[in-house]
């Protein structure tokens, strides 16, 4: 089914090109308009769009627990190295008059990774060293509907309304951008899989449209990102932010609620709070720039998980804990030859569970949404058909800290061009056990655009 659409997709944008270059129109000269004749506002253009990255990566060092989940090298083992695409994004933004606009945008993101553990606890590893991801049946690279939303522009003065699937306020438009190395790595809660994109309905505005110093973002979604609704529970987002000193200093304060199950013998919900706040050098009165100049930054999080579980509780039993998993994030960003070579370094702690006490608790498990994966031991092997295997085994372990670290060089040799040799390292300790351990990936990240300049930052 996959390839059936995969193939329609590229006849149809093959039949719009063709279309595009036979029209004699006088309009038809605008539907594929550059990216300042989209953003002047005239009515009937457009941009294509889109960029790409990947890396070469070589893993010098793998966790011998396979743990992480979430991260992008997760049990792939040491000494393993490869060329990749982690993301390409193919958009298309259309000016259908100066107050409506309508947006989509195509996704082919990377395969999760060799090795990252599937329900049934053994599978055989497929040509690409993995078992699931945006792949087809035949383990080839697809593209999915990230985006697809209407924009109403200045619904009132300062604020447009959103309908769709769009970007969320956790992130996508504040502090990734001004993070401004999305290729090299999520933020701390994007690793940790709050959406970035949702279905449903938003506003984003400003408080003072001439200075546009103040503004909100706030959504109501499904909370499913591009999967169909499952719950009739709603997840709810709102961002705050203010910018100081001729746009330098930004603060930005986000919050989000989802209610995970509501009846009378379980009420299960969770809760985030995020702050977030950077200076950039070379900011004016217009906006921050973050691909020149400084930048530091720093983004930390509580993520409270609800777990009242009234009827064990009701019948003498314990109710069961609630846990605030909390991480924090700092890093700074800067020229070295100005708009040529410019270095990035982050550091990021990240605590699943605050209640960790071995002389009240015998065990942990259960808690929604923390973002540990209970730690798998990797056994790889070869089957009866000579086909590759891995075999998890669980060490019951959801406590363990993390510490996430990258630093390393991005150089342009032109406009939307980056190549950005970095190391990779994330380590893990577990508060229950005394076992430590890594992983540690070196690369050469890739990144190109074309359609939207991203070199100032906004990946």
């Amino acid at each position: 089914m996959k390839n059936w659409i995969t193939g329609s997709f590229v006849r149809i944008t093959a039949l719009i090109f063709i279309s595009v270059l036979t029209m004699k129109s006088v309009n038809a000269q605008f539907v594929f308009s550059n990216d300042s004749a989209f953003r002047a506002g005239q009515e009937n253009t457009g941009r294509l769009w889109g960029y790409a990255f990947g890396d070469f990566a070589y893993k010098g060092h793998a966790d011998s627990l396979t743990r992480g989940n979430a991260n992008q090298y997760t049990g792939i083992p040491a000494h393993r190295d490869e060329f990749a695409f982690r993301r390409i994004y193919l958009g298309y933004d259309y000016n259908i008059s100066k107050k409506f606009t309508a947006s989509i945008l195509l996704a082919g993101e990377d395969n999760f990774p060799a090795g990252s553990p599937p329900a049934n606890g053994t599978f055989v590893l497929n040509s690409n060293g993995g078992s699931t991801g945006d792949l087809t049946l035949n383990n080839k690279l697809t593209f999915y509907i990230k985006q697809m939303f209407l924009r109403w522009k200045g619904v009132w003065k300062g604020t447009d309304l959103l309908v769709g699937q769009f970007n969320t306020p956790a992130f996508p438009d504040m502090s990734e951008k001004i993070w401004a190395y999305r290729p090299i790595e999520r933020t701390i809660i994007d690793i940790r899989r709050t959406g970035s994109f949702d279905l449903g309905v938003g506003l984003q505005g400003v408080f003072d449209p001439e200075t546009k110093n103040f503004g909100y973002d706030v959504m109501i979604g499904n909370g499913t990102g591009d999967r169909p609704d499952n719950t009739q529970f709603k997840w709810f987002y709102g961002d705050l932010y203010a910018y100081f000193g001729h746009k330098h200093f930004v603060v930005d304060l986000y919050a989000d609620y989802q209610k995970l199950n509501w009846i009378p013998q379980w009420h299960h919900s969770r809760q985030m709070f995020k702050a977030f706040a950077a200076w950039n050098s070379s900011a004016t009165d217009k906006s921050m720039n973050p691909g020149t100049g400084y930048t530091i930054g720093v983004e930390g999080y509580v993520n409270n998980l609800f777990n009242d579980n009234f009827a064990p509780k009701i019948a003498g039993g314990a109710d069961t804990l609630s846990t605030a998993p909390n991480g924090i994030s700092f890093f700074v960003h800067g020229d070295i030859v100005k708009n040529k070579l410019r270095f990035f370094a982050r550091w990021d702690l990240y605590n699943p569970n605050n209640l960790v006490n071995t002389a009240v608790y015998k065990s942990y498990s259960g808690n929604t949404g923390n973002y540990n994966d209970n730690s798998f031991h990797t056994v790889y092997g070869v089957n009866a058909g000579g086909q590759n295997t891995v075999t998890y085994t669980s060490t019951g372990d959801q406590t363990y800290k993390q510490q996430f670290i990258t630093a390393g060089l991005d150089w342009k040799p032109v406009a939307r061009i980056h190549f950005m040799p970095n190391v990779w390292y994330n380590s893990y300790s577990s508060q229950i056990a005394s076992n430590k351990d890594y992983d540690l990936v070196w690369r050469i990240t890739f990144f190109f655009s074309f359609g939207k300049n991203y070199d100032n930052g906004g990946f």
